[in-house]
């Protein structure tokens, strides 16, 4: 029996409306960022590589600024010793490099810390340990504290996961130099374990977007871009500037904060394509979803505290709009999640033709603008070498960017709410294999989500083939990806997915050969 209450349906109709609305917006947003990208890489490129080529050929090795290089490190077991090696032996003028490791730690890290620099003190680096009583601040805190001690008139910045190759330096320097009124030079990030599973690949594809396309879309046409907490450098100057204010614990994307502030106080960002550093992607689902988590929430809590100022500021309207967009993009996860769930009522119960012809143009916008992120970051891939592989991980980024809508979107609503927060780490493996994660002592943070991801994805299912069978075709096919997206997500958190024991014919590992694995 069709039903028809406009009463009880007007209401989902407009909750529907809006969300598609606000996900086309930002999916043609995405479409108008590959543009803008395009218009400026090619001279951009060119116009950076020769510039860090004069500055490398004319700058004498004693006129090259001292550098303070920051290594924020909490638990961080396995990757600890890996990251303070690559940083101490970046390529510097002598006596020109600090290293400052910000040890939070409360486990065997420490001593993985200690050791490995003292291995490296008696080799001639400048590598200096730094502990706090507490964790207040989290990692801006203890970037903070050690911006009071530090040396350098700039500062670079690496997460522990990240291995910086032994050029960065030699060619951040002059790019932040170039221009007295920038405050950061970032990197792009690229992979160390992109092919470890489908998991990475997606990830890599997504990282491959956001550094490929949106940042340099940002940066190079005068947007507001963001530092993006690691393989970047900035000045201290800046950083201390009164009018930014400096490093702040109320939101906990630290980073993101701080580039706002600093570019409303008019100062700017440079960002590098060609200056890559490997990073280690999170291998594990619960390790994605925490850091998703935590992602989403401090976008939306940088938003909260941040978009009254940023409309105030004498920047102009497509700076406001397009910061607004950046800022919020999280919401689209919320989007995504309510959509599914008001338009079967909709389609099931309400005569069509009340829906009238609006209807096509209305769905034909949303499979446009859903197809943005794999059709614009499969051309990110290309750009950036990979030939026609972003086509094949296409169907990947879809699945894993719609399974994690709920977990980003429950995220990105919590942080409406909430000011700061805990940060929870992301944990990683290095090269101890992904396994450890299952039994060391860097298990993921782990919740009962996959059973609502689970049901969520069995009821677009569901619908998605009753639609089918209907002859809707235009609804179903919408509703069956993100059935099978959400099953497939919510299954790899359930706990009947278990990760392998390492070892031989499936044995575990003995835990006390855990330190000795971390310190090499």
């Amino acid at each position: 029996m069709v039903l028809d209450n406009l009463a009880i349906l007007l209401p989902l109709l407009l909750v529907n409306v809006l969300c598609s609305v606000a996900l086309a917006t930002f999916g043609l947003h995405l479409y108008f960022l590959a543009w803008m990208y395009r218009r400026r890489v090619d001279t951009v490129r060119r116009s950076q590589s020769e510039l860090i080529d004069r500055f490398q050929k004319q700058t004498p090795e004693d006129a090259w600024p001292v550098v303070t290089t920051q290594i924020p490190i909490y638990n961080e077991l396995f990757v600890a010793r890996r990251v303070i090696q690559a940083v101490a032996r970046m390529d510097y003028p002598a006596g020109r490099h600090e290293v400052q490791v910000l040890d939070d730690s409360d486990d065997d890290t420490r001593a993985v810390v200690d050791r490995t620099a003292a291995e490296l003190r008696k080799k001639g680096f400048d590598v200096k340990v730094i502990r706090r009583s507490t964790r207040v601040g989290f990692k801006a805190g203890a970037l903070a504290a050690g911006l009071e001690v530090c040396r350098g008139e700039l500062i670079a910045i690496f997460d522990a996961d990240f291995v910086p190759g032994k050029d960065f330096l030699r060619r951040a320097v002059p790019l932040l130099l170039s221009d007295p009124r920038a405050c950061c030079a970032q990197g792009r990030w690229a992979h160390i374990n992109a092919d470890e599973s489908w998991l990475t690949r997606a990830q890599s594809m997504g990282i491959d977007g956001h550094f490929g396309i949106e940042q340099g879309a940002r940066g190079w046409n005068d947007f507001f871009m963001n530092f993006n907490g690691t393989a970047g450098i900035w000045r201290k100057e800046a950083i201390l500037d009164p009018a930014v204010g400096g490093w702040s614990g109320d939101t906990i994307t630290e980073d993101l904060d701080l580039s706002y502030r600093a570019q409303m106080a008019g100062w700017k960002i440079v960002y590098c394509i060609d200056l890559p550093c490997p990073a280690e992607l999170p291998a594990h689902i619960h390790a994605l979803k925490t850091q998703q988590r935590r992602w989403a929430k401090g976008s939306i809590q940088t938003a909260i505290k941040l978009l009254p100022q940023l409309w105030g500021a004498k920047i102009p309207l497509s700076h406001k709009i397009e910061g607004t967009i950046h800022l919020t993009h999280y919401l689209v996860a919320v989007g995504m999640v309510v959509l599914p769930l008001v338009s079967p009522p909709l389609l099931l119960f309400w005569n069509l033709d009340h829906i009238g012809t609006w209807i096509w143009p209305l769905w034909t916008l949303i499979y446009f603008s859903s197809a943005a992120p794999p059709i614009v970051y499969a051309y990110s891939r290309y750009r950036l070498g990979g030939g026609l592989s972003g086509v094949k991980l296409a169907p990947l980024l879809m699945i894993l960017g719609i399974g994690l809508s709920l977990n980003n979107g429950i995220a990105a609503i919590a942080g409406m709410f909430q000011r700061g927060g805990t940060f929870e780490r992301t944990p990683k493996a290095g090269d101890a294999g992904l396994a450890v994660l299952a039994t060391g002592p860097y298990q993921p943070l782990k919740n009962s989500l996959w059973i609502i991801e689970m049901a969520l994805g069995t009821y677009c299912l569901l619908i998605g083939l009753t639609f089918m069978l209907a002859d809707r075709s235009w609804a179903s096919s919408y509703l069956l990806l993100n059935g099978v997206s959400l099953l497939t997500v919510g299954w790899i958190s359930s706990p009947w997915m278990r990760i392998a024991p390492a070892g031989p014919a499936g044995q575990q590992e003995p835990e006390n050969s855990l330190l000795e694995v971390a310190a090499g």
